[in-house]
């Protein structure tokens, strides 16, 4: 498709975690999503460990691996995490801000006020091998500072748009044109649905989604297969 699905395991982990058992197993729901045709598995390795831990990291890079697939590594950047980064060598990391007290990530990274021990742990990664992106609200000035750090990518953060703010699509919409008009490659998430994603996916330049919590709770229903490809349905919608 020319939208590409990654999937967000973290929540998975987050009900294992709930009971301390070593299920469900966010490997197991990895693959599954894998083999219903989602082009990609994301995981955030938090610095509390509150959901997704280093084992699963070294197993979901095994996976995804042997898929020939795109392993996204989210990450703060900080000296641990790209060390952790280097350790396991994703295909990509994208660079999130993270504060312990949040339910989940709230608002965009500032790239624009990160300086240069910003600038150097992207290098680290970047000249890895690692494709870096960063998960920004859409705001010239983030973005322009992304492409001058270096990144390939961005993730516009979705959660207003989400929430249903007045005007956040016509937004989105110019800061994608913007990040592409630039070199960037530009990916969506935070909040999304199945009900969402169709007019999202109708600005033409957006060419990834990474979808989490929505997909899992969907998949209580419908099981993993099922909602990955409903939301497989989902940006078809948009896309005709």
């Amino acid at each position: 498709m020319p939208v590409r699905l990654h999937v967000n395991v973290d929540h998975v982990a987050t009900l294992r975690n709930a009971r301390g058992t070593p299920y469900p197993d966010p490997v197991r729901a990895a693959e599954e999503c894998l083999e219903a045709g989602a082009d990609g598995i994301t995981a955030h390795l938090r610095e509390d460990r509150r959901h997704i831990v280093d084992d699963d990291i070294g197993r979901l890079r095994a996976l995804v691996r042997r898929s020939g697939r795109t392993f996204n590594l989210e990450m703060a950047a900080t000296d641990e995490m790209v060390r952790i980064a280097l350790s396991v060598r994703p295909e990509m990391c994208t660079l999130v801000p993270e504060r312990r007290e949040e339910r989940t990530t709230e608002g965009g990274l500032d790239v624009m006020g990160a300086g240069d021990v910003l600038a150097r742990r992207a290098k680290a990664l970047s000249q890895d091998g690692i494709k870096v992106s960063f998960f920004i609200a859409a705001e010239a000035g983030q973005i322009e500072a992304a492409r001058a750090l270096g990144a390939a990518q961005i993730e516009l953060h979705t959660g207003e748009y989400a929430h249903g703010k007045e005007g956040e699509l016509g937004r989105l919409r110019d800061g994608a044109n913007r990040a592409r008009s630039l070199g960037l490659e530009v990916a969506a998430g935070h909040g999304l649905t199945q009900d969402n994603v169709p007019a999202l996916v109708s600005i033409s330049v957006i060419s990834e989604l990474n979808i989490g919590h929505a997909l899992v709770a969907d998949a209580v229903f419908l099981g993993m297969r099922g909602a990955v490809r409903a939301y497989r349905d989902a940006i078809g919608r948009g896309l005709h």
